[in-house]
């Protein structure tokens, strides 16, 4: 099977079959599905601001070797390092940044199901910079969407009293965040492959971080981390920051975003279950009526029609 790190341009490489394409894709599913696991165990030692600088820090340091072992390697050019500074803070930053921060108060279920509102936050969006029309479909689909997270932020009453809402409004900002970056980066991301791509946005994302990142290795306790919470944090960093987007990167050469999309329909299903048997996570009745609903929304809001 082809490599999507051995991948440089879609148009000098031969295209993979689809067998080869699904199978990448369920590594990239359940890579960023046990993000949700490993991140619960790194802030259990470590604080969520730590977390994210460490990961994109280590994320960075990882893809700057692998970029320069690639022959066919896309070079940055000198006008696209504005837009990678803000896809690198939007895409990176925000999205990655605010989901360590949102999960470390909510739980891994509602997390992975506010993640998945994502396509709609992209329609908004792209409605707003008028580059897609609203459809009949489309609205039915987002009013769907919304009425599964207001029931998933009633499973303790009202919305306002849950003890979670922060943490989802958090990891909402997250969401908001990738979808800017996925409507501002369609230019970029045409022009360099996987591996450029990913490197360029961990890179601009690490260097805006640095100081940051230095003042709150200068104030951590080290001796206070576990060994499960470096490996944790060093999962997030390589299996979810590298491998996963770069997989993601990769495969939107050879499918459209909304084919690669369709996996999230999975991985709040698979978050649930992974969340049960690591976390001892419990899902309730609203959990999973509110689940169905929002991939039922994303469903026909993608695919709606006049």
């Amino acid at each position: 099977m082809t490599a999507p790190a051995a991948v440089a341009r879609a148009s000098d490489a031969k295209r993979p079959s689809t067998i080869a394409l699904l199978f990448w894709l369920f590594v990239m599913l359940m890579l960023w599905s046990f993000n949700y696991v490993a991140g619960k165990i790194a802030l259990r030692t470590l604080d969520p601001i730590t977390v994210v600088c460490f990961r994109l820090e280590l994320a960075a340091i990882v893809l700057l070797p692998i970029y320069f072992a690639q022959r066919n390697r896309s070079p940055l050019r000198l006008r696209d390092i504005w837009p990678f500074a803000y896809l690198g803070f939007f895409g990176v930053i925000v999205n990655q940044g605010l989901f360590t921060v949102g999960l470390n108060f909510t739980t891994s279920d509602h997390s992975a199901v506010i993640i998945a509102v994502g396509p709609i936050i992209i329609l908004l969006l792209a409605r707003a910079l008028k580059l897609e029309a609203f459809t009949i479909g489309k609205i039915v689909g987002m009013a769907i969407s919304f009425v599964g997270v207001y029931l998933l932020e009633t499973e303790q009453g009202s919305p306002s009293h849950s003890p979670l809402l922060m943490g989802d409004l958090i990891t909402f900002g997250g969401v908001i965040g990738f979808s800017a970056y996925a409507v501002l980066g369609k230019r970029v991301a045409a022009e360099y492959d996987a591996v450029s791509m990913n490197t360029f946005n961990c890179v601009a994302a690490a260097i805006m971080l640095l100081p940051l990142t230095i003042r709150q290795a200068a104030h951590l306790d080290w001796h206070s981390v576990s060994w499960g919470g470096w490996l944790a944090m060093i999962y997030m960093a390589v299996g979810s920051s590298v491998a996963a987007y770069t997989i993601f990167y990769w495969a939107l050469r050879y499918m459209t975003a909304s084919r690669v999309g369709a996996m999230s329909y999975f991985q709040p299903v698979v978050v649930i279950l992974l969340s049960v048997a690591f976390l001892g996570e419990r899902p309730t009745r609203n959990l999973l009526e509110g689940t169905t609903l929002v991939l039922v929304g994303v469903f026909l809001a993608e695919r709606g029609k006049a």
